[in-house]
């Protein structure tokens, strides 16, 4: 339904009836009239969010892993007792062709010292194992030693007794300076990424407020203007946030997904906010009273607000497909600060900017704030624009054949997660620990955890166990030692590391044979027991193959919905199959670039990460989902404008190029926000995240660019009116008298135009137009003779094909 304000008659005030106004023009309206009571009605939402965090008592709700991992992650959850971490010190001569471990007195002179250290630790260790009690824990080339041991209990000491530990090994290390001595296991690698990843986003929040602040003044100008994105930004993320925690107790939400929903919010909230006020600034220009301007704002860029923020919301509701609770975490707290922004802007926005008046203006920059004052259509994209019409076959061809190249690589994806020796660079100590560990004793970082229930205390599983031995020595080194046995509670726990790097195809190949081989010719012959193998490999393997599984349901849920809202939105059919193409096309090129860059390895030392050959198993569908409703804030405003023009007598291909012209500042400046944004995630540790970056950044641009100025137009051009009606109905109703863009009334004496009745609806030539809009503004005399002008009539000039206008277009 966007631009259907265009159809409304004016009535004396040149404005639409009010009870046949669109609902966003009437909540703006209703906002503008008690605007006090709105920005305190919003500032209080805001504080019941914040306090409803603390209402609530109880644990936040826990995720629950997919698959057979997920099943073994709940059995050792519904005991009483934790699982014991099991770490792993490795003990290696420094240098790389250093003596072997038995003939070498520093490093069993290391092993002893740690050995009597760790068990001096009082209660802290259990299990403690040694390469000078057995071969198992020496490793393939005999130059390195693993000393084992699980973190004891219970429960509310584990983590007083973890830190006695680790202490302990960093004492030994620190006594024996000419020997390597490192950890790496369950605890000490999960405490690395854990702080890793909340380093990494407290530095990505605090750039990309800042980053986001100096963009939007090189926008405005003026700090005042800067700030009410910011402060509408803001003040959504406090009342989200209040609301996440208090969804939290029954959805899980961890903190990689609360800080991607931060840094989406802060991007989505400042674009919309973005939107509304600069076409706000436009129709002040244009002559209008503050009052008119919000309106027409809310009409317009008001409801491709909504429209935008509904796409997201519907799009990012596909995730739930997967049944994934990471997922479901992310989506519902991504749908919460989008629908909380989209409610902003069309009620607190046009509240506060309707307080501030002409104060919006103050505290202009120098040499920006003069010229960023009004809103201008962009020369560049218009000839751009008005280029591509003239022959949009030729460039429409060319630019959907550079992202057909761009997506090429894409074809040879592999999904692979990376493992807890490919996440983070080597300084962090226990990444570099665990690829030195790796090394010498594959899987041994992240073994394979095979959690078996029931009669875990009949013998014959003791002699199961012992067969499950003889059948890692057989597996041809997919399955290796050492192995460890730890009992919890009513279940057991077995520790088998795997070949690999922990994600990659051979660790699942190990994986496989382990599921369906080994365990069932041994544990599972035993009567009354059952099992389920989990852990990293596990982990990954289970969620890569839900994602694969439900890839087709979450693309034709995204693919129906999208095109169900943009059709009733537009009432076209064109329209939401060419948004669809298009946007198709240009998620297919940021995968594409995706690959080429961190499968294939290219751009390594530029971007500081190391490829693993892969990528993040559920990155694509994450991309695909967001990338189609952000890239639809863009769009949706760029078709918009396009209608409106169409809408207000420009011929299709004159509308494009006025459309396109007029909404290139603001959907460029909201891109630029977009772009630094996610631009962040790549200068972050993780590869993940930075994966996540490039993706996004380099879909955004192509998006505001390639598919903006080219794509868009050229398709637009080739469909002509045919885009604006549905079929079996005729051309759709064009009012240019109720254009949204028309400049108010204003007396004769003031203006030099007739008043009505003397030729006074010539006045009401298409504004879409910016020569024409110019001409009315600064030489009404002129007006029968600019292009779009009016006959006595009111109604539009014909403008026949072959018109020199035309020719130029």
């Amino acid at each position: 339904m966007m631009g259907e304000a265009n159809h409304s008659p004016p009535d004396h005030e040149g404005w639409g009836d009010p009870v046949r106004a669109p609902l966003v023009e009437r909540v703006a309206a209703w906002s503008i009239r008690h605007r006090a009571r709105v920005v305190v009605g919003w500032l209080v939402l805001v504080v019941l969010a914040v306090a409803s965090s603390g209402l609530i008592p109880g644990d936040d709700a826990r995720a629950h892993d997919p698959g057979e991992s997920g099943q073994a992650q709940q059995v050792i959850r519904d005991q009483e007792s934790y699982e014991p971490a099991l770490e792993n010190v490795l003990i290696q001569a420094r240098d790389a062709g250093g003596p072997a471990f038995a003939d070498s007195p520093a490093l069993r002179a290391a092993a002893t010292d740690l050995v009597a250290t760790l068990n001096g630790t009082p209660g802290a260790v259990q299990g403690l194992r040694s390469p000078l009690d057995t071969a198992e824990q020496i490793s393939e080339d005999a130059r390195s030693g693993l000393v084992s041991f699980f973190v004891a209990g219970p429960n509310d000491q584990m983590t007083e007794h973890y830190n006695a530990a680790a202490t302990a090994v960093d004492a030994v290390a620190a006594r024996h300076l000419d020997v390597r001595i490192v950890q790496a296991g369950d605890r000490s690698l999960n405490d690395a990424v854990d702080d890793s990843i909340q380093e990494d986003f407290q530095r990505a929040e605090t750039f990309s407020l800042p980053i986001t602040a100096v963009i939007l003044l090189v926008v405005f100008g003026s700090l005042v203007a800067a700030s009410v994105p910011l402060l509408l930004a803001g003040t959504t993320m406090l009342a989200a946030f209040g609301l996440m925690t208090t969804v939290g107790k029954w959805i899980p939400v961890n903190s990689a997904a609360s800080s991607m929903i931060l840094l989406i919010g802060v991007a989505v909230g400042t674009d919309y906010s973005l939107f509304y006020l600069r076409r706000e600034r436009e129709e002040r220009a244009a002559g209008r009273d503050l009052e008119q301007a919000l309106r027409i704002a809310a009409r317009t860029s008001g409801r491709a607000v909504v429209v935008s923020g509904l796409t997201v919301m519907l799009c990012l509701s596909g995730l739930l497909f997967t049944g994934l609770d990471n997922f479901r975490g992310l989506t519902v707290g991504t749908a919460m600060v989008v629908g909380l922004a989209v409610v902003g802007s069309v009620t607190a926005l046009p509240a506060t900017l309707s307080l501030l008046g002409s104060r919006i203006e103050r505290a202009r920059v120098p040499w920006l704030g003069r010229r960023r004052t009004t809103a201008r259509e962009s020369r560049a994209w218009s000839a751009v624009a008005r280029t591509v019409v003239r022959r949009p076959l030729l460039w429409g061809g060319i630019a959907t054949l550079t992202l057909v190249v761009l997506t090429l690589p894409a074809s040879g994806i592999r999904l692979q997660d990376a493992g807890p020796i490919n996440s983070l660079p080597r300084d962090v100590a226990a990444v570099d620990g665990a690829i030195r560990m790796q090394e010498a004793f594959p899987g041994a970082p992240a073994p394979a955890k095979v959690v078996i229930w029931g009669n875990v205390t009949d013998p014959a599983l003791a002699e199961a166990i012992d067969n499950l031995r003889s059948r890692v020595a057989a597996s041809d080194g997919l399955l290796a030692e050492p192995l460890s046995v730890t009992r919890v509670d009513n279940a057991m726990l077995v520790r088998l590391p795997l070949a690999g790097e922990g994600t990659d195809p051979l660790s699942n190949e190990a994986l496989e044979l382990l599921r369906g081989e080994v365990l069932p010719a041994t544990v599972g012959q035993v009567p009354g027991v059952e099992y389920a193998v989990s852990g990293k490999t596990a982990f990954a393997f289970d969620f890569t193959e839900r994602v694969r599984d439900t890839m087709p349901l979450v693309f034709g849920s995204v693919l129906v919905l999208s095109f169900v809202l943009l059709g009733v939105a537009f009432r076209s059919l064109a329209i939401p199959l060419v948004s669809i193409l298009l946007n198709l096309l240009s998620v297919g090129a940021a995968c594409g670039v995706l690959t080429w860059v961190f499968q294939d390895g290219n751009l390594e030392s530029l971007l500081g990460f190391t490829s693993y050959g892969g990528v993040v198993g559920w990155l694509p569908l994450f991309m695909f989902v967001l990338l189609f409703g952000l890239s639809m804030d863009y769009h949706i405003f760029v078709l918009s404008r396009i209608r409106e023009h169409w809408s207000g007598g420009a011929g299709a291909r004159t509308a494009i190029v006025e459309g396109v012209g007029t909404s290139a500042g603001v959907v460029t400046s909201a891109a630029v926000i977009m772009t630094a944004v996610f631009s962040v995630f790549v200068v972050l540790n993780s590869i993940e995240y930075k994966m996540l970056g490039v993706g996004m950044a380099v879909a955004i641009l192509i998006d505001a660019t390639l598919v903006r100025g080219v794509l868009l137009p050229a398709a637009m051009a080739m469909l002509g009116d045919r885009a604006w009606r549905m079929p079996g109905r005729g051309p759709r109703d064009r009012r240019p008298s109720a254009s949204p863009t028309t400049p108010p009334r204003q007396a004769p004496a003031a203006t030099g135009v007739p008043a009505r009745g003397d030729g006074r609806d010539r006045r009401e030539s298409d504004q879409h137009s910016y020569p024409a809009a110019r001409l009315i503004h600064s030489a009404p005399a002129r007006l029968g003779t600019g292009r779009g002008a009016r006959l006595e009539t009111g109604q539009p000039r014909p403008e026949p094909p072959d018109t020199p206008e035309r020719q130029r277009i």
